[in-house]
């Protein structure tokens, strides 16, 4: 067949396909404008999904009555200068938008009116656009700021039929355009935000005064929860030219799916692969696998250093220097989850509370049984029956605790416990119940400890510094085993080969395209070599580090964790007790087990009264 170039509406509308996915699309692209524009006021208007009406209006700097046709001519822009000898630096980006797209690309599939008052003019000017069909400027009413744009977009997708049989229901396209607006939202806290759909608000957020700090801070509690302020946890850290800043949830303040994972990369919301393993690296050993915790990521960079054009929405980046920035937000990740020890999220205790709630009063024989079974083993009380016995050199000892290895969990100290242990974090222990549960009082309530959950996490650590500090063992092959692998594979193993071996894993080159491995991390046991190989022959191709080998230890580490650990069932003396609470004190991550479960439950006094209606 001859080639032969595309009419001009085709190629508008192919183009328009591109950048105008969904109302959403439309609905963000419009507001990136109005943030370019210097807006600090955005209201937007929907009815039926966006499809039949999207305005967003804002009290920007306007466009000049001269440049409104521009506005809407492709590959038209304001965000991209070009230099002295005609060229335009396209790594060099500044602003939200800058393809010269947007506009022209919905005016070509739906009604598009302009209506802008720009800084200094005393009149506001408007423009139509309708299927790609540009019609004459014209003065036209104003009312809203001093200066400012509304974009109205009617019938989206009218000029393109059969686009319309593949939007999703009206309902559902609303829901995207309020996620689209809330994205937004968080990155800019400096610029009010009103969304009516319609003619019900159902988001409003005003401008806050200290967008860098504490502002941020509210205004991300105002979208993502009232929860997340108080289980969240700020970052700053910079390495090289990037800074990272934000807030990570707690562990146990985890959700199902990764929907409330925001990043932003210069101001611009992004889903990125790459910061998303990052997150999950972080969080790894403290979340069960299909929990994924909350965060809010705010990267910071030279334009130069990132490519924002990867992706006609710009939802997609890439970086140069990948492997940096992995690095950089998991370290910030976790040095910000080991600072915040043994604390949990609030929202287990509230979770707790809940199920107190009585539904029905229960009958008296009820609790009577239950008092009956305090008398059956199932209920000791440390503080109150531990007594010193002469026949053990001075001891701690109690008739109802029995035997036990107190070096399991004391480190083989015995201390009595005192009245003043209730002024630690976690209290003093002042009860076991279903040889399980540790019932510790604070100075302000009460803590409910999982034995088994917490002396888990503090194995589990204990074993990692110990493999931190002494590095891995090793267990050498009887029979090296030989591994063929593409050469650039086997190539980038051998250049980190060093690094392999403080993991455990000794490997030397056996000619072309094959390795040899002659050691193995002892932890792995029985070792499947060449699918270890793959796997990290392609985390340092995608990232320069070997993870998968590191991730694979700290699983083992684990599992033997929480093999080895106190089991529920066994009964614990006093001492006992709280030097376990004392450890989980002194211990990072210890609010949660390795499989993500919270380790202890804290009720406030306050709280318990208001069960027993004494508030």
């Amino acid at each position: 067949m001859p080639i032969r170039r595309l009419p001009p509406e085709a190629v508008n509308r192919i183009a328009a396909g591109e950048v105008v996915e969904r109302p959403a699309a439309a609905t963000k692209e419009l507001m990136e404008n109005a943030l370019d524009a210097g807006a600090k006021r955005i209201e937007i208007t929907i009815e039926r999904g966006g499809l039949a009406r999207l305005c967003v209006e804002d009290d920007g700097c306007g466009i000049a009555p001269d440049e409104l046709p521009l506005a809407v001519e492709r590959h038209a822009t304001s965000k991209l200068v070009a230099d002295d000898a005609g060229g335009v630096d396209l790594l060099n980006i500044a602003t939200l938008g800058f393809r010269g797209e947007a506009l022209p690309s919905i005016g070509a599939v739906a009604r598009l009116s302009i209506v802008s008052r720009a800084k200094g003019m005393a009149e506001a000017w408007a423009i139509d656009v309708e299927g790609g069909e540009l019609f004459s400027a014209r003065p036209a009413p104003w009312s809203g700021a001093a200066s400012g744009t509304r974009v109205d977009v009617r019938d989206l997708f009218y000029a393109t039929p059969a686009r319309l049989k593949f939007m999703k229901s009206e309902r559902a396209e609303a829901m995207a355009i309020t996620d689209a607006v809330k994205r937004l939202a968080m990155a800019r806290p400096d610029v009010a935000f009103l969304l009516t759909i319609e003619d019900r608000v159902v988001f409003r957020v005003s401008a806050e005064a200290d967008p860098e700090n504490e502002g941020r801070r509210r205004r991300l509690s105002a979208i993502l929860g009232a929860d997340f302020a108080p289980n969240s946890l700020a970052l700053d850290q910079t390495r090289g030219n990037a800074t990272l800043t934000g807030f990570a949830g707690l562990p146990t303040l985890a959700r199902g799916t990764r929907e409330h994972q925001h990043l932003f990369v210069n101001g611009r919301p992004v889903k990125d692969k790459l910061i998303l393993g990052a997150v999950r690296g972080a969080y790894q050993d403290l979340l069960a696998r299909d929990r994924h915790p909350i965060v809010a990521l705010f990267l910071d960079m030279p334009a130069e250093e990132v490519d924002q054009n990867v992706h006609p929405a710009k939802t997609e980046v890439r970086f140069r220097d990948a492997a940096m920035i992995r690095g950089l937000i998991v370290g910030a990740l976790s040095h910000a989850l080991a600072g915040a020890g043994h604390r949990a999220s609030t929202s287990v205790a509230q979770t707790a509370i809940s199920a107190f709630r009585p539904e029905s009063q229960a009958p008296l024989r009820a609790w009577q049984t239950a008092e009956s079974n305090l008398h059956d083993g199932d209920f000791v009380m440390p503080s109150a029956r531990v007594e010193r016995s002469a026949g053990q050199n001075g001891a701690l000892s109690s008739p109802v605790y029995g035997g036990g290895d107190r070096a399991a969990i004391g480190g083989g100290a015995s201390r009595a416990p005192s009245e003043d242990d209730q002024f630690f974090p976690l209290g003093a222990a002042r009860a076991q119940v279903h040889e399980t549960y540790i019932v510790a009082q604070t100075e302000d309530g009460i803590v409910i400890v999982d034995q088994h959950a917490a002396h888990e996490r503090l194995v589990y650590e204990r074993m990692k510094a110990l493999i931190s500090n002494g590095g891995v063992p090793r267990q050498a092959l009887l029979i090296p085993e030989v591994v063929e692998l593409d050469p650039s594979e086997c190539e980038a193993l051998i250049a980190r080969a060093e690094e392999l071996s403080e993991l455990g894993l000794v490997i030397e080159p056996f000619g072309q395209g094959a390795l040899i491995v002659r050691e193995t991390p002892a932890l792995l046991g029985q070792v499947d070599a060449k699918g270890l190989l793959k796997d990290l022959a392609d985390d340092i191709a995608e990232l320069g580090q070997a993870h998968a080998l590191k991730e694979q230890l700290e699983e083992v580490c684990s599992s033997m964790a929480c093999r080895g650990s106190v089991r529920a069932g066994r009964r614990l003396s006093g001492e006992e007790m709280n030097a376990l609470l004392r450890q989980m004190e002194a211990t990072p991550f210890s609010g949660q087990c390795n499989h993500g479960r919270p380790t202890y439950v804290e009720l406030k006094l306050a709280d318990i009264e208001k069960l027993f209606g004494r508030r």
